[in-house]
């Protein structure tokens, strides 16, 4: 169906437009329309590009506008839907395949009818909500919604008796009468007005109420109905009586299998002769209304159509004429009733609507054709993708493959699960949908999972473990990336460190130890310092993260007053290079303290060890370097003074252990 996007003159200007996952972003060109007509797109909106013969190059305000393809996700009462039929969906997916003939077709109709109660469920939630706003758009809104949730409800419920129940001759018809009963609801008001009434039988509309009764197949409640009439008036006592005995004996399918086809067709012989009887004896000819029952229970067509106000659907008419005309009709001979019942019901007045076309596909046994239908009438896939998977599941699809290599189950179920992944919170039922389509589920996922916005760290965390849960490490990189460096543009450094671990991305890992060591630097202090404490292996995905992870560990031990193994990992820290050259001078000023105790730490070795550090920073600068910056040649200075005193009591000490 073509879909008009408000405030879009494609008369005007020419239009250009781009696909994306699950929307199509289109926008106004600089381009007017003086001139020829621009070749077109299938969303009738022009490609882009200039007119020939057109002049009009003049910039001017261009607008923008975002087609969604898949409305129906973003209507609220509609959630309900969505989230409950996900776990049917997954409940059937992981059910046991393996059971005997019986019990899985019982397995798949309960499933079949779990599906339609939640149809139901949210049918009347938003009936609810069509009768209590006030606003006539959310009312026009919510009263269409209602009308395809029916309407979904009635094709399934068909398809259901007719595939998945796939019910014989017989129990056929019985099924067929309870589909016509719980949808065709538009007599229940009129059934309750005349049953309230003080006087049922004098009510105006009691004849059409007893109709209704008869043409549904529900003759106790005719019966009940007549014996009221026949209370009221009495000279009519010997036609209800009569009536009343051919309704109680007409002969119906049993569930049971208690009697054979055969005995059932002969009983219903017989029955129908005797009704024909009583109609040719002029029985009911002084009462026109009992007279035009006797002809609907002989099945007589004219008489039935005499009531089409009362039927309203040429379904209704076709399981009317069906139970008292062919009781034992066969599933393979729907579709020449069902067919003959569309044309004299219609009669040529109007032409079948999108609804009668699926129906009559049904009746035809035309699976594939349902669900074509179904695909181009309704405004979402979630009724073909779970209808589908639903048929596939009992063995009714197996040899339709699509020409592009997926078979039809799985195409309709990407396609659903795409435009879930186009909402803000339904995509994480998307991501089951796309766990069982073996062909092309993972590459459909990893492809939208990595459009997912990640607006908070929550939501980044769950999209992170559905990628773990399934091994796919790319995607997990990508994620934890994007999240490290927006991190790092809060100046969130902790954050970032701990996404740039989790992505093992050694280069931004040691970026961020970076800025950990300057920030260091200029407050005197480690943030964060839980993590840094605990990185444990984590320290060894790069150099600076290692020598970040140390450094806070020398500030530990320095900071318990063991001097000791402090000056050690200090010291181990400059001569294994580890440690930035940027970053040595702060390293040497660190030891200070540690020269300065009045206990010997360093050892004559050490001592020589940090002297040549020393020396090996000042040898490479030049002299005006050397001299620039009055505080780092106090820094050198002291450092030599103290690096002296510490191997002067050192060379004192080691010399009085040695003469001791």
């Amino acid at each position: 169906p073509s879909q008009v996007v408000p405030g879009a003159d494609p008369s005007a200007r020419q239009l250009c437009f781009a696909w994306g996952p699950a929307e199509v972003l289109v926008c106004e060109t600089l381009f007017g329309r003086r001139g020829g007509s621009p070749p077109r797109g299938e969303s009738g909106a022009a490609l882009t590009g200039r007119v020939p013969g057109t002049g009009d190059r003049a910039p001017s305000s261009s607008r923008l506008f975002v087609v969604r393809r898949d409305q129906d996700i973003y209507i609220q009462t509609l959630r309900k839907l969505f989230n409950e039929s996900h776990g049917i969906f997954t409940g059937l997916q992981r059910s046991e395949e393996g059971l005997a003939g019986k019990s899985r077709k019982a397995q798949l109709v309960q499933v079949s009818k779990n599906y339609r109660s939640v149809i139901r469920a949210c049918m009347e939630d938003m009936h609810q909500a069509a009768t209590s706003t006030r606003d006539p758009a959310l009312h026009s809104q919510y009263s269409t919604q209602v009308s395809i949730l029916s309407a979904m409800e009635l094709i399934w419920n068909l398809c259901e008796i007719l595939f998945v129940e796939a019910a014989g001759a017989g129990p056929l018809l019985l099924r067929l009468l309870d589909w016509v009963r719980l949808h065709v609801c538009d007599v229940d008001s009129m059934v309750r007005e005349v049953m309230s009434s003080e006087s049922p039988s004098k009510h105006e509309l009691f004849w059409n109420v007893v109709d209704i009764f008869v043409l549904q197949g529900r003759l106790d409640e005719a019966r009940h109905l007549l014996s009221k009439e026949a209370s009221a008036n009495p000279s009519s006592v010997n036609m209800y009586k009569i009536l009343d005995d051919l309704m109680k004996k007409m002969p119906v399918p049993s569930l049971g299998n208690t009697q054979t086809l055969t005995e059932m067709e002969l009983k219903w012989q017989h029955w129908h002769e005797e009704c024909q009887r009583y109609l040719q004896d002029g029985t009911f000819a002084s009462n026109s209304h009992m007279e035009s029952i006797c002809k609907i229970l002989l099945g007589d067509d004219d008489a039935i159509l005499e009531k089409k106000e009362l039927i309203t659907t040429w379904y209704h008419f076709l399981v009317t004429r069906l139970l008292y005309s062919h009781p034992t009709v066969k599933p393979m001979e729907l579709r020449f009733y069902a067919q003959a019942c569309m044309d004299l019901f219609l009669g040529g007045e109007s032409s079948p609507e999108p609804l009668d076309t699926i129906l009559m596909a049904a009746f035809e046994f035309e699976m594939h054709q349902v669900i074509k239908e179904c695909s181009i009438a309704l405004s979402n896939w979630w009724f073909v993708a779970h209808l589908t998977d639903l048929l596939d599941h009992c063995k009714l699809l197996q040899s339709h493959n699509l020409y592009f290599g997926s078979n039809m189950r799985e195409f309709l179920l990407l396609e659903y699960a795409s435009g879930l992944f186009s909402h803000h919170s339904l995509w994480q039922l998307g991501v089951d949908y796309f766990d069982h389509c073996p062909e092309y589920g993972r590459v459909y996922l990893e492809l939208h999972i990595e459009r997912i916005p990640l607006n908070t760290e929550q939501k980044a965390l769950k999209v992170l473990r559905i990628c773990e849960q399934r091994q796919m490490h790319e995607q997990v990189r990508s994620i934890c990336k994007i999240m490290a460096m927006k991190a790092l543009r809060n100046n969130r450094l902790g954050s970032a460190l701990s996404w740039s671990i989790r992505a093992k991305d050694a280069a931004f890992a040691t970026l961020i130890s970076d800025r950990f060591l300057k920030d260091y630097c200029e407050r005197g202090c480690f943030s964060d310092l839980d993590l840094i404490d605990n990185l444990g292996p984590s320290m060894l995905l790069s150099d600076r993260l290692t020598f970040l992870g140390k450094y806070r560990e020398f500030h530990r031990l320095y900071g318990e007053k063991r001097f000791s193994e402090a000056a050690k990992l200090l010291l181990l820290l400059m001569t294994a290079h580890i440690a930035p050259c940027s970053f040595w001078m702060t390293l040497l000023t660190d030891a200070l303290p540690l020269l300065e105790q009045k206990e010997v730490i360093f050892s004559a070795e050490q001592t020589y060890e940090l002297m040549r550090c020393l020396e090996d920073l000042t040898a490479g600068k030049s002299d005006k370097q050397k001299f620039q910056d009055d505080v780092e040649t106090m820094k050198v200075e002291m450092l030599r003074l103290a690096l002296a005193r510490n191997l002067a009591r050192v060379i004192v000490k080691e010399g009085t252990l040695e003469g001791s």
